[in-house]
């Protein structure tokens, strides 16, 4: 990615805006996949972030715990094992659920949207 680049330039794959975006996750905060796909250009591509997730690079798989669906369920496809292996690690990092595999979103929610600038270039890494 160069510094011409914008996050919605389709110029750079779509799974590298993906992981760019889930490497910003912050410790503590969620956010959805479907919200990266806004974010990235590729708004109705909610599911297309997940399988873009389901063979991510070490260091993006570190952070993927951190997308839930859009209603806050753990959908990690049990990437992780049983979905209470994801809660663990969330529960971890101080995520608060709002029944057994649904996570509070009023409280820990990170939308890219809100938080980044679509117009400035990725990070490369």
């Amino acid at each position: 990615m160069t510094d011409s680049t914008h996050w919605t330039d389709d110029s750079i794959p779509f799974m590298q805006r993906v992981y760019a975006v889930v490497r910003l996750i912050p410790e503590g905060r969620v956010t959805t996949y479907g919200r990266i796909a806004r974010f990235v250009g590729a708004g109705r591509s909610a599911r297309m972030v997940g399988f873009a997730l389901h063979n991510c690079p070490d260091d993006v798989s570190e952070r993927a715990h951190r997308v839930v669906n859009r209603i806050g369920e753990l959908s990690g496809g049990w990437s992780w094992g049983h979905p209470a292996i994801m809660r663990g690690l969330l529960e971890d990092e101080g995520i608060t659920f709002i029944d057994e595999y649904q996570v509070n979103l009023d409280r820990h929610l990170w939308d890219p949207n809100e938080e980044l600038d679509v117009d400035q270039p990725p990070p490369t890494k």
